[in-house]
């Protein structure tokens, strides 16, 4: 059983899909699949592309949590932007996958031209199943104005769409280790290109996962473990100079190991403040304290 599209965000409506598609594979003892890309298509077809709510890998993780069990990702370039839907259906729906049937979006479109969909797999003899559109009061849910929500920082209508709360994935990567020498250790986040909140300093829970395995993909069946939080995202007026690009720093609760090259699946929970530009690296600690302690106070209510 197999559906196609982006998926960014495998939000609410991808998750109808998704499950139709689950249901429809254990029903005729097929393997549910998916066929997405590894790069965003915009690229190609407009010059520029969104900075996605989820990268590939923190996508396939996703998809794997929401019962898919194959996932092909293709590479989208000017010559898959060029094949026609017939060859797409052909090449690799048919004789590349050996598909039993298809789940689609009410708006899934593919080929060149976007001349594939629903109607032309149907003429080809295959059996399709539409995923109605989902809908949260009058908007239809979609990646786009989930992108919109999480930049003006409306993380609960994020939350909403996605059916779950707004995260980002990132690799830790070498820090200045300032926040040690301040008590409070932080791991820095590379979040290759993915879509994050405002600046600010947030309440989180941080799900820690291995790096990729040899093939390239995670196993999102294991967690090293999950813990409360702290997260600053931008760029520490305090003790950056001047131009420095905004990071993500994660202090984890009640946490000691080494945590470089892992990957961290940062949940917000909630908003604690702004950042701040402090006149001292001791006012700066005093705030890392109270940010702390409130964090604990939000997390301890679920």
């Amino acid at each position: 059983m197999t559906s196609v599209g982006v998926f960014d965000g495998v939000h609410l409506g991808h998750q109808s899909i998704l499950e139709a598609n689950v249901a429809r594979a254990g029903l005729l003892g097929a393997e549910p699949t998916v066929v997405t890309f590894a790069q965003h298509p915009k690229a190609v077809l407009l010059g520029r592309a969104p900075r996605t709510l989820t990268t590939l890998e923190h996508k396939l993780a996703l998809l794997w949590r929401a019962g898919i069990r194959h996932v092909v990702v293709l590479t989208f370039n000017e010559e898959l932007r060029d094949t026609t839907a017939d060859d797409f259906s052909e090449r690799i729906l048919e004789r590349g996958l050996g598909t039993r049937g298809f789940v689609l979006g009410f708006d899934s479109k593919f080929g060149k031209d976007r001349l594939g969909g629903p109607a032309s797999l149907e003429a080809r003899g295959h059996d399709v199943e539409m995923a109605p559109k989902v809908m949260l009061g009058q908007r239809a849910v979609s990646s786009t104005v989930i992108r919109e929500s999480v930049e003006l920082g409306d993380l609960a209508g994020a939350s909403r769409m996605l059916g779950r709360p707004v995260t980002i994935y990132g690799e830790v990567v070498m820090g200045e280790a300032l926040g040690r020498r301040l008590g409070f250790p932080t791991a820095n986040l590379d979040l290759l290109h993915e879509l994050r909140p405002p600046e600010g300093v947030y309440a989180c829970r941080a799900h820690v996962v291995p790096p990729p395995s040899e093939g390239g993909a995670p196993d999102p069946r294991e967690r090293v473990g999950s813990f409360d939080a702290v997260a600053n995202i931008g760029r520490r007026p305090t003790v950056a100079t001047e131009g420095a690009g905004p990071l993500v720093e994660v202090h984890l609760l009640d946490f000691e190991g080494d945590l470089y090259g892992q990957r961290i699946e940062l949940e917000f929970a909630e908003r604690l403040r702004a950042e701040v530009k402090f006149g001292s690296l001791d006012e700066l600690q005093a705030a890392i304290t109270a940010d702390v302690e409130r964090a604990r106070a939000v997390l301890s209510r679920g």
